[in-house]
């Protein structure tokens, strides 16, 4: 009821369904690695042939994973400077919610046709518009302070757009490196977890060091 009193909509039941999403959506990713089927008598060597050719779908798992991760994050985050909610905001994160959980089937086709363009595009177009969405979740939250406290600090704010950005703009240089190198567009889409992962300036800002009485320990707008 506090932040009803606000003005606003509640923001309890948008981190319940979001939390709940990406559940699913990390839970379902696993569903695409199939356990390898070799003949029973002497099994040994086939199987470890078999396991061994699952390493595409076990590296885009992996990779998906963490970034599934990254993105709670950062969502999470985000929430502890909102502080309610308006109908824009709830739309713009049921969008978001669709496009995580579409993370599962590209997920499927890259481990399956890893050097392939067209299964790099859907991947990375799939992340880029989960990025952008989330950025936006942001920036209409901060925009003229409209569901953040007003004396957050605009430094944590452009920082945070900053950090939500690096991603979609790594996936776009991804995407275009494939059609000279998959191998390559390959690795930068692995690199993109370690940024995240790695602290940067923005998380120096989440500790301010004498936070105000009652206020939440801030998080920032990406992972």
């Amino acid at each position: 009821m506090g932040e009803l009193n606000q003005g606003g909509l509640s923001k309890a039941r948008i981190e319940a369904l979001t939390d709940g999403v990406f559940a699913i959506a990390m839970t379902l990713l696993v569903f695409g690695l199939k356990v390898p089927q070799v003949p029973h008598h002497q099994p040994s060597e086939p199987l470890r042939s078999a396991l061994l050719a699952l390493w595409p779908q076990l590296l885009s798992y992996a990779t998906s994973f963490v970034i599934l991760g990254i993105y709670w994050v950062g969502h999470h985050n985000q929430f502890h400077y909102i502080r309610r909610a308006d109908r824009s905001l709830l739309w713009i994160n049921i969008g978001f919610l669709m496009f995580v959980t579409f993370i599962p089937f590209s997920t499927g086709l890259l481990g399956q046709y890893p050097e392939e363009r067209i299964s790099l595009a859907v991947y990375g177009f799939n992340l880029i518009i989960v990025g952008l969405l989330l950025y936006l979740h942001w920036m209409y939250a901060t925009s003229g302070y409209r569901l953040i406290d007003p004396d957050t600090s605009p430094t944590v704010i452009k920082l945070a757009k900053r950090r939500i950005l690096a991603a979609p703009v790594v996936i776009t240089i991804s995407i275009v490196l494939s059609f000279y190198s998959t191998k390559l567009s390959l690795l930068l889409y692995l690199l993109i977890p370690l940024y995240y992962i790695v602290p940067g300036t923005i998380d120096r800002a989440w500790h301010p060091t004498q936070p105000r009485q009652g206020a939440r320990s801030p998080g920032s707008g990406s992972g």
